[in-house]
């Protein structure tokens, strides 16, 4: 049927997430957050690298390791240069793995903080619904009902109810899903009854 209103949201974390480990210099337990370098050990023709964190409070540094015992025959070149720049590509990939992060440190603070980037696919000249599919190049904690009720004209409580009336849906499927956070791919398709509700919910969600 040719009544859609077809938007893609790339969703961009401004800030990634921070360490929350116990610092040594505070004597307590701190956020820890990324310092954008990362170092390579040599022992013998075996390399260790980690990404340097720091205490938000006192700079004393956190070491997350990348990889330990490497040969250095095993390592992709390309890897290799990248280590030895700290190239901000690479590290923004190391930056933005939440769960290699928490795997490291344990606990982790994510940022709601997060730039939207809005592309129309399809808009039909009589559409009646809105579909809105979400890509993240990273993670991010977001849940789904924060974010449309910060970019569309419904609180999260209207939001639930018309979840709950099936004017809402969310793929992949789940009876809690606006109470998840957000994942790559997740499509919401919304079929407003209110003419104005939907108007305005279209406007917004095309970044108007």
């Amino acid at each position: 049927m040719c009544d859609i209103l077809h938007v893609e949201w790339t969703l961009s974390p401004k800030t990634p997430p921070r360490a929350i480990l116990r610092c040594s210099s505070c004597g307590d337990t701190r956020p820890f957050r990324s310092s954008g370098r990362t170092r390579l050990n040599a022992n013998g023709k075996q390399l260790d690298a980690w990404l340097i964190y720091k205490c938000v409070d006192c700079d004393g540094t956190w070491n997350r390791p990348i990889f330990e015992r490497q040969s250095v025959r095993c390592l992709d070149p390309a890897l290799l240069e990248a280590l030895q720049v700290s190239a901000p590509g690479y590290v923004a990939s190391l930056e933005f793995d939440q769960e290699g992060l928490k795997a490291r440190a344990g606990r982790i603070e994510e940022s709601e903080d997060i730039a939207i980037d809005g592309k129309v696919l399809r808009h039909d000249a009589d559409w009646r619904r809105i579909g809105i599919t979400l890509a993240l190049p990273y993670p991010c904690g977001l849940r789904l009902d924060r974010l449309l009720a910060a970019e569309l004209p419904l609180s999260r409580s209207r939001l639930q109810v018309l979840f709950e009336a099936g004017d809402i849906r969310v793929e992949p499927a789940r009876k809690d899903a606006l109470k998840r956070g957000i994942r790559d791919g997740t499509l919401i398709t919304l079929d407003l009854r209110d003419e104005a509700e939907r108007l305005a919910a279209g406007r917004a969600a095309m970044g108007g």
